[in-house]
């Protein structure tokens, strides 16, 4: 059984910092396109970042967050930086096999999402 289990999320001030984890069980991150994307209330689901061989950044956040992997810890992490009340949504990991597809908003693996709240 496949799970990603998001965590790191939380209530912080504008202009701060947050780092979120996902943690995988059932596969191996490393041979799979990894992403981070949100969901505010009353929006659809954003893409955010995304990684390969090489990363790419919804221009909402680029400069602001960056996607990084710790392959022998089977975890991917978003590195928030200068946050917004904007940035407050559930933010959620995926994984697929195919980057084109990830980064259009499918994903294979979803986890759970986990809340990150700005307040200004």
């Amino acid at each position: 059984q496949v799970q990603l289990v998001e965590s790191g999320g939380g209530l912080v001030q504008t202009g701060t910092s947050l780092r979120l984890s996902c943690t995988a069980s059932g596969i191996r991150l490393v041979n799979y396109a990894v992403g981070w994307f949100r969901q505010a209330i009353g929006k659809e689901r954003e893409f955010i970042a995304a990684s390969l061989y090489s990363t790419d950044y919804a221009d909402s956040v680029k400069g602001r967050f960056t996607i990084s992997r710790d392959n022998a810890k089977n975890t991917i992490y978003l590195e928030m930086s200068s946050l917004k009340p904007e940035d407050t949504a559930v933010y959620y990991c995926a994984a697929d096999s195919r980057y084109r597809d990830l980064i259009q908003n499918e994903g294979d693996y979803w986890g759970q999402g986990t809340q990150v709240t700005v307040s200004s």
